[in-house]
């Protein structure tokens, strides 16, 4: 199993970044995957998650109506769009898989980020004010 993320960089407060986690070596439905981040000084914390087989979505408050998360079946990718950054959102973002439970796994999964089967190495996002 891998997963490699990138898409991190240095922006400006109100730029966007895409980030895109790559995996392979498992079914994509039968897992849920999502997004954390650990900023400076910080506890890693649930950003969004996706539970592709019912393509159901959960975002933390901090980031409603700003990052969009999505699924690419045929390339085994998940995308994390972030929009209207701040320089709050500033952190390691990393993805990570667990395996599918329930439908609404992901309503309960990103308050735990030390439960995952796999995680990926991370990238940086520095947002600037």
């Amino acid at each position: 199993v891998q997963l490699v993320e990138s898409g991190g960089g240095l922006v400006q407060a109100g730029g966007s970044l895409r980030l895109s986690c790559v995996t392979s070596g498992f079914r994509f439905d039968d897992y849920g995957i999502a997004w954390f981040r650990q900023g400076p000084g910080e506890e890693r914390a649930g950003v969004s998650c996706i539970a592709t087989r019912d393509n159901l979505k959960w975002y933390t408050d901090s980031v409603k109506g700003r990052f969009t998360i999505s699924s690419d079946y045929a390339r085994n990718t998940v995308y994390l769009q972030m929009n209207d950054l701040k320089p709050e959102d500033t952190a390691i973002y990393y993805c990570a898989i667990r395996r599918r439970t329930v439908a609404t796994m992901c309503r309960s999964w990103p308050a735990q980020p030390r439960i995952f089967d796999y995680r990926g190495q991370g990238t940086q996002v520095t947002v600037s004010s």
